[in-house]
Formats: structure tokens, C-alpha cells, sequence
């Protein structure tokens, strides 16, 4: 089953001469499947490389409009997979666009530390970034109906969207995927930047992360139980979210009394790695976490639908030290929009102090009924 990836079009409108597409995301998500996609679709000779074998290092080493023209040849396009790996490469990256022209350049990274810090302030002004995430329902509903949608939505919460589990049928080839995923790709990618001395630590780290989905986290809490400072908790969960495993969401004020915010909540990109963090791939009817892998769920798919679309939307938390509190709260242009998460439950109450506080903002319940319409 082939599916279109929304950023296929954004990157197409956007790859000019003078600029440079930046394509972010955690490996194995298909990177490498959509810029090939768009290589074959060029009109233009491509040269092709890979950040990753030694040879393009060599290549692009000497940092000369001679070599890199001698290295283009005529080729109009250049891509380069994973070049977060090629030291200095936007300084590189740079001299290409600005001094060799009708030259358009599409790059990838599976780090947004390395590529932050490779290119940011080399290409300000000279580059688009997108971000590419596991598949979303929009892209599934291209392919498949509504009854495919319910019949598959356990599945997904369960095993996630990463887009070759399409290509395993078998249920244990799909958690020995993601296991493979989580310590072979994700954990590896943590590692680089702290050594494989801390490995015990962060992996305990993203268990408890991940049995904790949805709940206020204190860091300096979870520092005590593991032995570690405050600081270095902030440090690898930062860490986290630069490679693309967790994000996290704080709490929303306008400085009401009683109101929380200093505690945040984290959310994964993904619950299949999520799920294969604790080794969890029970049926729903079998597990007490169902609620936590619905909001997960929702949570991500929400942003999927906003990057989309091309809409900044803030997202956040609410909650009171007297416990009433709110799933999920959008702050778009001003206007507020709150949303309670439940799997089965039909009705719910709106909180009379967020009412009170905010009685312009709309409030609305999704569930396993409705939901489609909140994430498409």
C-alpha cells in the first residue's frame, strides 16, 4: 500500500534556487522514501547523497564554489539524507545556494539538535522546514473508508503509525519492529549526544515517561527516584524531544488565581514506541492505560492535522489546585477552544471555574464517536 505524504506537496512548492527545504523527523518514518519520491518526479538531473557514507563527507570536504560546482556538475537538484552527519554543513550548504545558482537543495535530519545547530544560523532567511511525523488519519483516509478507519483505529492506538508496520501483517513481527525501532534507532540517537555510560538511566527514563503519558510531571521528582539531578532530567528530556520520541505541553493561565502551570505534561510522537517502551501490547479490552493512549492519540493527531494545514495553534493543559481540569485547551489567534478526551463516555460538564474564567471559549467533548472530525 503506497500512501502520499502531505509534505510531498509542501516541498515541491517550496524547492527553488537560493533556498534550501529542510525535511525533519525520527528515522525510519520515510524520510528517505519521500525525497527519493521527489527526486524521481524532478525534471532536473539529481545528484543524490547520503550523510552517512563517508564518500559524501569526502566530497563536499574542501569548502570551495570550484568543488562544489566540480561536484554538481549538472545537476540541478541536490538532496542530502541524514546531513546533520557532515560537519559544518550549513556553512556548506550556504555556499552552494548563494553562490551557485539555479541550484535548489532538499535536505534531511533525524535530529533537531544537530540540525539546529548545523544550520540555523548559516541559512537564516535561506531555508523551509518541515517536519514529517508517523502517519496521520488524513493520509490514511486517502486509501482507505470509514469502516476501514474503525476497523483499524485499536491497531493504531496499540502499534502506532510508523509507515512500515503497513508492510507487516503479523502482529509479533510488529512489536519486534518497534522494539527494534526503540533500542536499535531512537535510544541510539539519545546516545550520541551522552555516551553509552547513561544508557541505564535513559532508558528508565522513557519508562517512566511513558507510564506516565498525560499526567504532570515533576522533574525534580522524578530526578529523586532515579538518582539524578533535577538539571539532568531537564537535559535528557530536552534530549527527547530534540530526536523526535516525546514533546511536551504546559499548562494554560491568563494569571487566574488557583490556576496551574508550572508542571508540564509529555506527550509521544508515537504510541506504538510508546507502547514498546513498557513492553505493553495488550488488546484494549485487556489493559487499564486506555485512557492515556487515547489522548496520546489524539494529541498527536491534532498537531498532524495543524501542520497540515499550515496552522499555529498553541496547545496546552488546564488545571486548578482544587483538581478541576481540562484535557486539552487551543489558543488560536486569541480564540480558545477546550476539549475533554474520553474513550466511551458521552457526556461531560465543563469545569464552572474554567467557565467562569474563560465563558467565550468553546468546549467540546471527543470520543470514539466523533473524533474523525477532530483530527481530519
Amino acid at each position: 500500500m503506497q500512501i502520499s505524504r502531505y509534505n510531498e506537496r509542501k516541498i515541491l512548492d517550496k524547492l527553488k534556487p537560493k533556498k534550501v527545504c529542510v525535511l525533519l523527523g525520527p528515522r525510519r518514518i520515510g524520510k528517505t522514501e519521500l525525497i527519493k519520491k521527489i527526486a524521481d518526479q524532478s525534471k532536473e538531473p539529481v545528484l543524490f547523497l547520503n550523510g552517512d557514507d563517508m564518500r559524501t563527507h569526502l566530497l563536499l570536504e574542501e569548502r570551495s564554489v570550484a568543488n562544489y560546482r566540480q561536484v554538481l556538475g549538472d545537476n540541478k537538484l541536490l538532496i542530502i539524507d541524514e546531513a546533520q552527519e557532515i560537519e559544518n554543513i550549513g556553512q556548506k550548504l550556504k555556499l552552494i545556494v548563494d553562490e551557485i545558482d539555479d541550484v535548489k537543495v532538499l535536505i534531511t535530519g533525524s535530529s533537531a539538535f544537530e540540525i539546529n545547530n548545523q544550520v540555523g544560523e548559516p541559512l537564516v532567511g535561506r531555508k523551509h522546514v518541515f517536519h514529517m511525523y508517523p502517519l496521520a488519519q488524513l493520509e490514511y483516509a486517502s486509501v482507505e473508508n470509514s469502516l476501514q478507519t474503525a476497523e483499524n483505529l485499536e491497531e493504531r492506538l496499540i502499534y502506532g503509525s510508523y509507515p512500515e508496520l503497513l508492510h507487516i501483517p503479523d502482529f509479533k513481527q510488529k512489536q519486534n519492529y518497534l522494539n527494534e525501532l526503540v533500542f536499535s534507532y531512537l535510544i541510539k540517537d539519545v546516545l550520541s549526544f551522552e555516551g553509552i555510560k547513561k544508557r541505564d538511566k535513559i532508558m528508565k527514563l522513557l519508562q517512566m515517561m511513558a507510564f506516565r503519558v498525560g499526567s504532570e510531571i515533576s522533574v525534580e521528582g522524578i530526578g529523586n527516584e532515579l538518582g539524578i539531578s533535577k538539571n539532568t532530567v531537564d537535559k535528557y528530556l530536552d534530549l527527547f524531544e530534540k530526536v523526535f520520541i516525546m514533546y511536551p505541553v504546559s499548562g494554560y493561565t491568563k494569571n487566574a488565581d488557583n490556576e496551574i502551570t508550572k508542571k508540564r505534561k509529555w506527550y509521544f510522537w508515537d504510541n506504538g514506541v510508546r507502547n514498546a517502551l513498557i513492553n505493553q501490547f495488550n488488546p484494549l479490552s485487556l489493559r487499564t492505560d486506555v485512557g492515556q493512549l487515547w489522548e496520546n492519540y489524539l494529541f498527536i493527531e491534532r498537531t498532524k492535522k495543524f501542520a497540515n494545514e499550515e496552522r499555529t495553534v498553541f496547545s496546552h493543559f488546564w488545571r486548578t489546585q482544587t483538581k478541576q481540569e481540562i484535557d486539552r485547551i487551543e489558543d488560536e489567534n486569541g480564540q480558545l477552544r477546550a476539549y475533554e478526551f474520553k474513550w466511551t463516555q458521552e457526556k461531560v460538564k465543563i469545569p464552572p471555574q474554567f467557565a467562569n474564567n474563560y465563558p467565550k471559549a468553546a468546549f467540546n467533548l471527543v470520543n470514539k464517536r466523533n473524533y474523525l472530525r477532530f483530527i481530519l
